[in-house]
């Protein structure tokens, strides 16, 4: 089925799909190293680039193929890079596009191992970096030098919540020549698809929303145009990154139902940010549904939907955090995010702990900042679940 032109419910279930010789009505699992060639003269055409077809697994996998096609369908991308974890995507990214002298701006409260393997090992090899608060478009301007080569956004950051103005953002890199990357991995596709708004690469953490099922960890790019997927893809393939088969299996089976689970997540995230905001033992909230955040009309103007997300304070910082963190039943006190089930955990000295203090205060990741990733529980448990966590303060 040609599902270019059908909506996007329909992509999630179909798009990618190939019928093998048997007729399987699912993506079958490709569970091999190496292809076989006809002949000597088949095979010097597949690696001549002559003929269509498969090598190598590190190479290209029908199963990894299928995937790579649904998600740029997904994002209305040319291709994508289906990659072994969300990790392999980011560092595949600084090597396709980064060389010795280059630099590059980012969101500073960015997910800190993003951070981390760029000011730790990238930068051993003479990549610059700067981290600014990207929700202030002015930065951006500020912070980019003759050297820039690109702007990686996370937008809703993680775990601050804050928004980044895409369009915007992207207008500044573009008249500087500067390529665009965003982080998509806290809206996924169903909320907000960034190469619409301008930007040139979509990355993903296919562990979360996209697989939805915390049962295996991956990654994605997505290239709006050809010529900046073929330096991703190339890197991919010489770095050795690629995905296995039966994880691009199990996220093929999972992401069918994105958009029901994203939905319902995003409908309970609503009910229990309004809780939160009127309870008498929260400081602060962020989530971008409530019309006391902040940047509510910048998330209505560039997303569809506000997401499952949620940053809090509670009165009694970090230890009143603590409490509610060791008190909490339903949810699961882990890193993560974009299952079924809800998750809590504390950024400062778990997701963002290779961040210095000062990185983090600079990029608003407080101390008492507890991040609560809701699931598609019945709302009325994850309310209760927080209540009893919350009285124990």
């Amino acid at each position: 089925m040609d599902t270019k032109n059908k909506g996007f419910d329909t992509k999630l279930v179909h798009a990618g799909d190939f019928e093998d010789e048997f007729g399987s009505a699912v993506t079958p699992i490709y569970q091999t190293s190496t292809f076989s060639f006809k002949n000597a003269d088949h095979g010097a055409n597949l690696f001549a680039g002559k003929e269509k077809g498969f090598i190598y697994t590190r190479i290209g996998n029908p199963t990894i193929d299928a995937l790579e096609n649904k998600l740029a369908q997904l994002e209305n991308g040319f291709r994508g890079v289906a990659l072994a974890s969300g990790m392999a995507a980011v560092s595949t990214l600084y090597t396709a596009l980064l060389k010795t002298g280059d630099h590059m701006v980012s969101t500073g409260s960015v997910y800190g191992p993003s951070r981390a393997v760029m000011e730790s090992i990238f930068a051993d090899f003479g990549v610059e970096s700067t981290y600014t608060d990207t929700s202030v478009i002015e930065n951006i301007e500020k912070a980019i030098k003759p050297n820039t080569k690109l702007l990686y956004l996370e937008t809703p950051a993680n775990p601050t919540i804050q928004l980044t103005d895409i369009v915007e953002a992207c207008k500044i890199a573009h008249k500087h020549n500067i390529l665009v990357c965003v982080d998509n991995t806290f809206s996924s596709p169903v909320l907000q698809k960034p190469l619409d708004l301008g930007a040139d690469i979509v990355l993903h953490s296919l562990t979360k929303f996209i697989n939805g099922h915390a049962d295996i960890v991956g990654g994605a790019l997505i290239a709006k145009d050809e010529d900046v997927y073929a330096k991703l893809r190339k890197a991919m393939t010489y770095m050795g990154g690629n995905m296995d088969p039966h994880q691009a299996y199990l996220v093929i089976r999972g992401v069918k139902t994105l958009s029901l689970r994203v939905e319902r997540a995003q409908e309970n995230a609503m009910k229990v940010a309004e809780y939160l905001e009127a309870h008498p033992k929260v400081e602060w909230i962020k989530y971008p549904g409530l019309k006391s955040f902040a940047q509510h009309e910048l998330a209505k103007k560039q997303m569809s939907g506000f997401g499952s997300m949620i940053s809090f304070g509670v009165k009694g910082g970090l230890e009143a955090g603590k409490i509610v963190m060791d008190n909490v039943h339903l949810a699961k006190l882990a890193v993560s995010l974009g299952g079924v089930e809800s998750l809590i955990q504390h950024p400062a000295s778990m997701t963002h702990a290779a961040m210095t203090k000062e990185a983090r205060i600079e990029a608003d990741i407080t101390d008492e900042l507890v991040r609560y990733a809701v699931g598609i529980e019945n709302v009325e448990d994850i309310i209760d679940d927080l209540d009893q966590a919350l009285a124990k303060i």
